[in-house]
């Protein structure tokens, strides 16, 4: 009779590295978010006014938006997972168009304010919210380059079971960066 015990370990998906540099990531728009609440709360009226001159559906059609990349970068990794790399990276292009649309829609929302003659000047709210999104934006773009170089080497079958953490790490950061999406929308445009 054989009494071993399988302990099945448990680990960070991807590399050390890029947990560190979430981690870095996601103090730096801590305190972004926690300056605006302040600042929120020293200029009440102003910020009431400034979010009720932004476009919510803008801001919900990207929140759909990134939820919805997100979600086919996860089929992905599954599909990795399996062994399918060119059907992960597959759909790794399908979450790069579903992405692309949210840098379409905030261009759009910037490109309105300007109309209005509102910019990074206007006020504290708009500084904040200009400088907040825009980095969030540089983000994106980050996310959707590391998403492609990941999609090239899945279409090339350059990961397997053994060696998957450079998928993960980019699944990851492409997580984090739509978590930080789903706070920062009710924050700057609802709350």
């Amino acid at each position: 009779m054989n009494n071993t015990v399988s302990i099945e370990t448990k680990r960070l998906p991807g590399d050390l590295a890029m947990w560190f540099f979430i981690l870095a990531e996601l103090t730096v728009f801590a305190i972004l978010f926690i300056g605006f609440a302040i600042a929120e709360q020293l200029n009440t009226e102003m910020f009431t006014q400034g979010k009720a001159k932004l476009h919510q559906m803008s801001g919900l059609i990207n929140t759909l938006t990134l939820i919805t990349s997100s979600y086919f970068v996860a089929l992905a990794l599954n599909k990795m997972h399996q062994g399918f790399g060119k059907q992960a990276a597959y759909l790794l292009v399908v979450a790069k168009l579903i992405a692309s649309i949210y840098i379409g829609v905030k261009i759009w929302e910037y490109l309105s304010l300007f109309e209005q003659d509102i910019d990074i000047e206007t006020n504290t709210f708009f500084t904040l919210y200009f400088m907040i999104t825009f980095f969030h934006l540089m983000h994106i773009l980050l996310g959707m380059v590391i998403l492609l170089f990941i999609a090239l080497k899945a279409a090339k079958n350059e990961y397997n079971a053994s060696n998957i953490s450079g998928f993960e790490s980019g699944a990851s950061y492409w997580h984090m960066v739509d978590m930080l999406w789903i706070i920062l929308f009710p924050l700057i445009y609802i709350i």
